[in-house]
């Protein structure tokens, strides 16, 4: 760790930041022995580091900032999402064009669902969108096979618990004209906020219901929309920058930051002026004539 006084950020999320990996997967390369910092390998992730130290990933430096990109993927099924896959099988990253370059999932898509993806070049944007804080909404088109109760769906805005764990409230609808609810298989809509493993699929079971089609339609503002499988398409910097709001001081953060550091040179925090009461207007020459 460094000797200097300079305010700096956790090493998991420097590592982050380059692209090079999740902090999650910073973690485990720490443990792995693969980071070194000023020359000595680290054994643990609990160090503060700043742009004086020297970082070294499997001997390398890390690679200067890029500015941050995201891309929609519409991941096709039969693929992981994963970059090293133990039992060899295909990942969403083996099909990546090389003009892509080393990029991270915001979250995960299991071998056989389908639809969006984001794909993110900065690994500490893409633990920002997977959190449910975010408010976001992942939306999907569900095909199920059995007898669909529809109270049963409704209940599904309040939560359920299924073997101790338990799911945020979920929205799920049916998406089938009359004639098609008549058929084995039925198509539902259905938007959570959590994403956990594989909640929907667990859901739907909990209802009686097999899962044999799942494709995510959209991500937030970000939708799949006419992206073919297999197809990636760069969000435009301008979009990107209106739905994250990246390069701006979140609202109100800015004013307590001044706040805290008006008070840390101790002057006190700027007050408002009183609003000051009109002024009654002055008695004219003539008015006070006519009172005597």
């Amino acid at each position: 760790m460094t000797d200097t006084p300079m305010k700096g950020d956790r090493i998991a999320k420097v590592l982050a930041r380059a692209g090079l990996c999740s902090r999650r997967d910073a973690e485990r390369w720490i443990a792995d022995g693969r980071v070194k910092l000023n020359g000595k390998v680290l054994d643990t992730p609990a160090v503060t580091v700043t742009e004086k130290d020297m970082i070294l990933v499997d001997g390398k430096p890390l690679p200067d900032r890029q500015e941050t990109r995201l891309w929609r993927y519409h991941k096709p099924a039969g693929l992981v999402t994963t970059h090293k896959d133990p039992e060899g099988r295909e990942t969403v990253f083996d099909k990546m064009p090389p003009e892509v370059g080393r990029v991270i999932s915001v979250g995960r898509l299991d071998l056989n669902t389908e639809g969006l993806l984001l794909l993110t070049n900065d690994g500490e944007l893409a633990r920002k969108l997977e959190l449910p804080s975010t408010g976001w909404l992942r939306r999907y088109r569900v095909r199920v096979h059995g007898k669909v109760d529809e109270k049963a769906l409704e209940e599904l805005k309040n939560g359920v618990t299924i073997d101790g764990v338990r799911y945020a409230p979920i929205q799920a609808s049916i998406d089938a004209t009359e004639k098609e609810r008549k058929k084995a298989n039925t198509w539902l809509l259905v938007a959570l906020s959590e994403g956990k493993n594989r909640e929907i699929r667990k859901v739907m079971e909990h209802l009686g219901l097999e899962v044999n089609r799942l494709i995510r339609v959209s991500y937030g503002p970000f939708q799949l929309a006419a992206i073919p499988k297999g197809g990636i398409e760069e969000v435009a910097p301008k979009t990107l920058k209106a739905q994250l709001g990246l390069g701006k001081t979140p609202q109100g953060e800015g004013r307590a930051k001044r706040k805290e550091k008006d008070k840390g040179k101790g002057r006190p925090p700027s007050k408002r002026p009183k609003r000051r009461t009109a002024d009654k207007p002055k008695e004219s020459h003539a008015d006070r004539r006519r009172k005597t």
